[in-house]
């Protein structure tokens, strides 16, 4: 069943609508219910300075940044095929992957900034996120009820072969029972819904967000590797709110970070409430949202426990605003960003609060332009760029690319998105090299492009 039909619908709660934070309450990072923050400039490091303010969870939005559009910065577009999405570079920079709806698109990267479509590789299903593992061998694609494992010499050389197997939950239910009942057809339906995959940071284990299921599958992927794909890769699921989308993984392999759309009655969040569920009237006025919907979450999962106990692995969920969709982390795993795609707002949590005191944990609140969905690190972790989407077609806003600088995030002062830089249309997700030499890549979902932007024109974080 392809991804139930693409319609990226929610499932929303029908809690009783009460009135949520006013649009704009949280439009600036520096907004504070803390002691002030600690001293921190451009250049410093984050990990060493942070605030001491705590803040509340921002409400729904229909309220942008005003952005000045960056000068210099050089992008280049390449068509490809329909509706790309997940996005992944090799640690040389040399190759790319853009996940699109026949397949993999392998894009090779030479003396200019242009990418080169090369080849494509089939895959069923609606192929989503992406993920390289550690040692640079393989790459998973979230597709299905899990996710595609490719070998990345064999897709790189264009080799018969690249698709080694598919690690599924899917099969999992299947194995051993007969002809599915309708209620089994159904919940085996939700499972076909991956949107991003993750690794851990010693690639053995893989994690994919299985959106309508609202779970994490997890999986051996070592085992798969070694033993062949099968029944008993799936090691189990992790219960999440409703539609899980976005997952990192922390540096140190601690932690798995994870975001849901809209929280459940089953989660158990730190800390005070955040803002309620969304009148009629407060729904009208975010765009995207529904009447009746709740904020949504970021999850703290013990990676090593959901590695032999994904069911008991949750170790705190905190409020992440209106539809979060994507999380990573910088300055070496001790900032966790999470895009709040209906608060139109870029989150910044203390990753040393998220595991000891996460009704804490929410640092800084930055108003950013409409939708925004995918985010990535750059240079060095004192930039965030982040893809504001516009999904949904807001009034007098477009899609672009909003550049936000940590430091200024972090302390308050002054606008902490530096400016924008033009996308095409749905900016969804984005990739950069690990090492941070080369292009950042972006997959303008709707206008079919793959964008690459020249980090060496960004401005200093």
């Amino acid at each position: 069943m392809a991804r139930l039909g693409r319609l990226r619908g929610r499932l929303v709660t029908t809690a009783a609508a009460a009135a949520c934070v006013a649009a704009g309450l949280l439009s600036c990072a520096g907004c504070s219910s803390g002691a002030g923050s600690a001293a921190l400039t451009r250049g410093s490091s984050p990990s060493q300075s942070l605030p001491t303010r705590a803040l509340p969870s921002p409400g729904c939005s229909d309220q942008t940044a005003g952005r000045p559009r960056l000068s210099g910065v050089r992008v280049a577009m390449t068509a490809v095929r329909d509706g790309p999405f997940g996005m992944a570079v090799t640690s040389d920079g040399r190759w790319g992957f853009v996940a699109v709806g026949a397949g993999v698109e392998v894009l090779r990267f030479d003396r200019s900034l242009v990418p080169v479509p090369v080849r494509t590789i089939p895959l069923p299903g609606s192929p989503g996120g992406e993920a390289i593992t550690p040692d640079g061998r393989y790459l998973l694609v979230a597709d299905g009820a899990g996710a595609a494992v490719l070998s990345v010499a064999r897709a790189e050389a264009g080799t018969p072969g690249a698709v080694l197997g598919t690690l599924s939950a899917a099969a999992a239910a299947r194995a051993g029972h007969g002809p599915a009942t309708p209620r089994q057809e159904q919940a085996a339906a939700l499972l076909e819904t991956a949107v991003e995959v993750a690794v851990s940071p010693d690639g053995r284990f893989a994690f994919v967000s299985l959106e309508y299921a609202s779970q994490v599958a997890v999986f051996n992927l070592a085992r798969a590797l070694a033993d062949g794909f099968g029944a008993a890769d799936d090691v189990g699921r992790i219960p999440l709110g409703e539609s899980v989308a976005g997952l990192a993984v922390s540096p140190d392999g601690r932690w798995l970070y994870a975001t849901s759309e809209v929280s459940s009655p089953a989660q158990h969040l730190a800390g005070p409430a955040g803002p309620t569920a969304l009148s009629a009237r407060q729904a009208a006025g975010c765009p995207g949202t529904y009447p009746g919907e709740g904020p949504g979450t970021l999850t703290v999962i013990s990676l090593g426990r959901a590695e032999t106990d994904p069911a008991g692995s949750v170790t705190a969920t905190v409020d992440a605003g209106f539809q979060p969709v994507r999380v990573v982390t910088s300055a070496g795993g001790a900032l966790v960003w999470v895009t709040a795609r209906a608060s139109d707002d870029l989150l910044c949590f203390s990753a040393a609060r998220l595991a000891a005191s996460p009704a804490r944990a929410l640092l800084a609140v930055v108003r950013v332009g409409a939708a925004p969905v995918g985010l990535a690190a750059v240079r060095g972790g004192s930039l965030i760029v982040v893809a504001d989407s516009d999904r949904f077609g807001s009034r007098g806003e477009t899609p672009d690319l909003d550049v936000v600088s940590v430091a200024d995030a972090l302390t308050g002062r002054g606008a902490a998105v530096l400016g924008r830089v033009p996308s095409g249309l749905f900016p969804r997700d984005m990739a950069a090299p690990p090492g941070g030499d080369g292009p950042l890549l972006v997959s303008n979902n709707a206008s079919n492009q793959v964008e690459a932007v020249d980090l060496a024109g960004l401005p200093r974080g």
